[in-house]
């Protein structure tokens, strides 16, 4: 059953929307704890995101993400194909339960609709390429169902590419395996977005070097400012505006600041921390980041600013973008606790010296533009329906 992206809102709903600058938050967590607790995300809950806050923070765009945990792979009782399609299956269901608050977006056309309507408009990403489990099949299976984005490498080092993480064996290429080179290939011409957050320096410049058009990376920030691996460093920046592409800045405190991380990484060997379990990793998880954020001191919404800023002086206004990362952190920055607090950003960009139009290339209109070029009418994007999966969320 494909679904129809171009119906009106029922009651024309744009709510707060209108008066606020719109944001596209590329890299969002929050569908594990639908599959996972249970939390329905048209509803207000518990976690980082979800609609109601996000219409309150004036959520335009976020491309919710589905990430399989490696240890399902190391597990071996579902893998990571299927764990992965479990978690599409319930953005689906979102879709089904509240079409008047949301609406899936595969093409650049589809968020115009989306925001014609006053709705929501939502990408499902995947979160790491040993989702697609070598295979392309796979890769276009998640496409037909609605995958718009793949960050192409979690942590977890693939036969195909590395990511920025140390302990890769003998069997992991430098960058991209030819494999790996037709994975970018073959999203480029599908119309999915290729995300190089968490990829190795050389597999970034490789997938960038590879691919016809703009690249994300969709939640990092910049090594300047804290030499985390998973920020860019300056040449990276400036190779990725070469391509056209975005950086979305991340809340992440740890990559944000070395004081937060080395603080949050003492607080992670307590006993009261590891003590802490839910019904599953994801309530544990859960469960865990509303303690450490009770513990810690917010890291200041400035330092923040500062990657944004830092950002734009290297790669320039017009390849800067927000994500979040959202309910996949434990500690966020003051003032953007969850996904009601977006527009907390706007002052604080105003006083450095940002005017409004500026404040919407960063807060939307970037990422919108990567959107259009990666899913144009070169791409099967272009003209693609959503397939519906079953309840169970695999298989073909």
């Amino acid at each position: 059953m494909a679904e129809d992206v171009h119906g009106e809102a029922p009651g024309g709903q744009n709510g707060a929307m209108e008066d606020l600058i719109p944001v596209f938050d590329v890299h969002c967590d929050s569908l594990q704890r639908d599959l996972d607790l249970a939390h329905d995300l048209g509803q207000r809950t518990p976690g980082h995101l979800d609609l109601v806050r996000g219409r309150e923070g004036g959520l335009a765009a976020v491309v919710l993400v589905c990430w399989c945990d490696p240890l399902h792979i190391q597990a071996g009782e579902i893998g990571a194909r299927e764990r992965t399609a479990r978690l599409l299956t319930q953005g689906h269901q979102l879709l089904a339960r509240h079409p008047d608050q949301v609406q899936w977006v595969g093409n650049a056309q589809h968020l115009q609709a989306a925001r014609s309507s006053g709705r929501i408009g939502a990408l499902f990403g995947i979160e790491g390429g040993h989702s697609i489990e070598g295979s392309l099949d796979n890769l276009a299976w998640f496409f037909e169902h609605g995958v718009r984005v793949m960050t192409l490498v979690w942590n977890n080092h693939l036969d195909w590419i590395r990511s920025c993480r140390d302990g890769a064996g003998p069997g992991i290429p430098p960058g991209l395996s030819p494999f790996g080179r037709e994975v970018v290939q073959t999203m480029n011409r599908l119309g999915m977005l290729v995300d190089l957050s968490h990829a190795g320096e050389r597999s970034f410049y490789e997938a960038v070097e590879v691919s016809s058009a703009p690249v994300l990376v969709s939640h990092s920030g910049c090594y300047a400012l804290h030499d985390h691996p998973r920020n860019l460093r300056d040449e990276q920046m400036k190779a990725l505006a070469d391509n056209r592409g975005v950086l979305g800045i991340v809340f992440c405190t740890p990559f944000l600041d070395a004081d937060a991380r080395a603080t949050e990484s003492r607080l992670r060997e307590t006993e009261e921390y590891q003590s802490l379990r839910g019904s599953n990793p994801t309530g544990t998880f859960l469960m865990q980041a509303e303690w450490l954020q009770a513990q810690v001191k917010p890291l200041p919404l400035e330092r923040v600013l500062d990657h944004i800023c830092h950002a734009v002086e290297v790669a320039g206004i017009d390849h800067v973008g927000i994500g979040s990362d959202y309910d996949g952190i434990e500690c966020t920055p003051q003032g953007l606790i969850d996904a009601s607090c977006y527009q907390a950003l706007v002052p604080g960009l105003e006083s450095r010296g940002f005017d409004s139009a500026s404040i919407k290339k960063v807060l939307f209109s970037n990422t919108e533009r990567v959107l259009a070029e990666a899913t144009g009418n070169r791409t099967a994007a272009a003209t693609a329906r959503l397939k519906s999966v079953d309840q169970e969320g695999g298989g073909q």
